[in-house]
């Protein structure tokens, strides 16, 4: 909710004040008026008592004379000697001539003080009024104008406008205030301009250590497959050489041609395989390209894993699978794959090698584990497990970058990875993956 105005804020600020300045001016002024009028009536009391007086003392004690002067002048009483017109006891002036004594008072419901201070409020309303509207104005003026200038045009900048543009008015102090978010607009800018180009920079570093660590993975895999595609090419240059010769029959040719067809076909499906992973990616970091079927990945990773001599003695179990998630195939297969070779290379001196990948499906995620066997990995190195250049094998054996770069494309897939610190029987990895 949107708090008031900076003009109605003051202005309220300066109405309270005029109230509380001049709410008890008005009243003091009432006071002063009402005191100032009796004062001047009780004046005007004694000077009429004392005229009355000194009329009697020349008059003498004639009754009905004092009669006459009591009632024309509005006196309580009149009084020479013992002849008094009136009551003696009433009225509280008191003024005496000779043996004439006058008294009167001063009746206060004939103190007319309304007029004047109506006058006075009537005074003080219309200057609070017009100083209101005078702070108004200058307000207006002043500040609150350049201050909305000010916030249109940052508001255009938010927007995409690529500079700052502020009138130069209002109050000197506004100015520089101006010229400071224009210059500080400026500067980031700038920053921002600098920070996308190292930001993309940075996006093509990592599309290259992407690349490396795949290349790597490939080389991994090439030198496994060493072995698997040199025996089919021996037994296909061995028949060769036996139809060559001549001395084999028409159905030991067919039978030959079959064979080296069988092995031709096997090595071309290794060979395809590895070309697949291999295969460089058009536009980048094509992470969130998808979706992926995990069982087919799954499936491609076992295909991948079966010519590898070192993973032969290795059970692979798949559990689940039929899940679709929000990331490219070829990426899954990366991060499956490196974790499969991983499992593979730990288990290599345990005799029970068991490599087991399951998956679960959730709410809105999708939960791969990936376990082995192996010894697990220890306390001293979980903590940077997953950090460049960290790695357990041998010096050669390993990069250190393949779980960095599995973390970089699942976190890059709104996902996450992380070491399965409760599993005891080895190492379990659990990558957890939003559906598609």
């Amino acid at each position: 909710m949107r708090g008031a105005g900076l003009r109605l804020q003051i202005i309220l600020a300066v109405c309270g004040l005029m109230t509380l300045a001049f709410v008890p001016l008005y009243f003091a002024v009432a006071s002063l008026t009402r005191v100032s009028l009796r004062s001047a009536e009780v004046d005007a009391a004694h000077e009429v008592a004392r005229a009355a007086a000194m009329h009697a003392s020349d008059t003498g004690p004639d009754r009905a004379a004092l009669e006459r002067i009591v009632t024309s002048d509005g006196l309580a009483s009149l009084c020479v000697g013992d002849v008094c017109a009136g009551d003696p006891k009433a009225g509280e002036i008191e003024e005496r001539s000779g043996a004439a004594v006058a008294r009167t008072r001063v009746d206060d419901r004939k103190i007319r003080d309304a007029p004047l201070t109506r006058l006075v409020a009537v005074y003080m309303t219309a200057f609070a009024l017009a100083l209101a509207f005078l702070v108004y104005v200058a307000l207006t003026r002043l500040i609150v104008k350049p201050v909305e200038a000010l916030a249109q045009a940052t508001d255009r900048v938010s927007r995409g406008a690529r500079k700052l543009e502020v009138p130069a008015s209002g109050a000197r102090e506004l100015s520089e205030l101006s010229q400071s978010v224009s210059a500080m607009t400026a500067r980031l800018l700038a920053d921002e301009e600098s920070l996308r180009k190292k930001v993309g920079e940075l996006e093509d570093a990592q599309s290259q250590i992407v690349r490396s660590e795949r290349m790597a993975s490939v080389g991994r895999l090439a030198a496994g497959m060493a072995h698997e595609i040199g025996n089919p090419i021996t037994a296909i240059m061995g028949m060769q050489e036996l139809m060559l010769a001549g001395d084999a029959t028409a159905e030991e040719s067919a039978d030959y041609v079959k064979r080296m067809r069988k092995e031709t076909e096997r090595v071309h499906g290794i060979l395809r395989d590895l070309l697949d992973f291999a295969r460089p990616e058009t536009d980048g970091m094509t992470v969130n390209l998808g979706p992926a079927r995990v069982a087919d990945v799954m499936s491609d990773v076992v295909a991948l894993l079966k010519p590898q001599k070192r993973l032969r003695e290795v059970a692979v179990e798949v559990d689940g699978g039929d899940a679709l998630v929000a990331i490219a195939p070829e990426r899954l297969t990366q991060i499956l794959l490196n974790l499969a070779l991983n499992a593979g290379d730990a288990m290599e001196s345990t005799k029970d090698k068991k490599l087991r990948m399951r998956v679960r499906v959730a709410d809105k995620n999708v939960r791969i584990e990936v376990e082995d066997t192996g010894p697990g990995v220890s306390r001293t190195v979980r903590e940077k497990l997953f950090l460049p250049f960290v790695t357990t094998k041998e010096v050669g054996q390993g990069t250190g970058l393949g779980l960095a770069v599995c973390r970089g494309i699942v976190e890059a897939a709104k996902g996450s990875i992380e070491l399965d610190t409760t599993y005891t029987d080895g190492a379990r990895f659990v990558v957890v993956l939003p559906k598609a």
